[in-house]
């Protein structure tokens, strides 16, 4: 103890105005989460929250690492960092900053609760068609190589009876802003790609999709589905 209040005096703060931050942090990203559905928090928004009454460069992520220890110890969350993907064409032969690599970081809320307790006491039954659409629409992807266009993406929706103008879905509501939900939420990153004949917009797996747990849970989903090695399984 005598340490740790030794490493917060050379921040100049005190104990009591740590621990405040610290609640504020906790706070914001809970009411994000919950106001955005579940969309990944820019780590420069929990930096702000510090840095607006406090100077030290070091801080913020004092702050930030104890809010992760707390949201997992009184909470039930783990508040997961994520490295934001970039579209594929804008990675070849380009080569990302330090300081872009910093800014580009985010964090989503996971329940480490076990999976039958969350599904009895906190998942919400209403939003369990939401879950089933982000499944369906990752696998696509990733089956396409993990990027489809546009045109190609919806082809295969339509197979299961969800259509582009559908704006009154009777489980998904508006089926177009479902998929931009995805896009938002960070499952999805779209991209606008020039060709001979004209411009296509493209979709292509965003880390969320692409973090190991989530990743891992598709391809097992797959691998139900289709009854044989994910690997072999190639999208026309």
């Amino acid at each position: 103890m005598a340490n740790h209040s030794e490493d917060l005096s050379q921040l100049n703060i005190s104990i009591e105005e740590k621990d405040k931050l610290v609640a504020e942090v906790i706070r914001y990203v809970l009411f994000k989460n919950h106001q955005n559905s579940g969309s990944p928090i820019k780590r420069d928004e929990l930096t702000q929250i510090v840095t607006k009454n406090y100077r030290h460069r070091t801080l913020p992520a004092v702050v930030i690492d104890e809010a992760k220890h707390k949201l997992a110890s009184v909470f039930g969350f783990e508040m997961r960092e994520l490295q934001r993907a970039r579209p594929s064409s804008t990675n070849q032969g380009r080569a990302s900053s330090q300081q872009s690599v910093a800014d580009a970081k985010s964090y989503v809320l996971i329940s480490q609760l076990p999976a039958d307790v969350y599904r009895k006491y906190v998942e919400d039954v209403n939003s369990a068609h939401l879950t089933g659409f982000t499944f369906v629409v990752i696998s696509i992807v990733h089956l396409a190589g993990g990027k489809i266009p546009e045109e190609n993406l919806w082809h295969h929706l339509k197979k299961m009876e969800l259509f582009e103008n559908d704006e009154s879905h009777p489980a998904l509501g508006n089926i177009k802003q479902a998929l931009e939900t995805l896009v938002q939420q960070r499952y999805l990153q779209k991209e606008k790609i020039s060709g001979p004949e004209g411009n296509t917009l493209v979709y292509e797996l965003a880390e969320r999709a692409l973090d190991g747990p989530v990743n891992e849970r598709v391809k097992e989903y797959i691998s139900q589905v289709v009854k044989r090695d994910v690997a072999s399984v190639v999208i026309n």
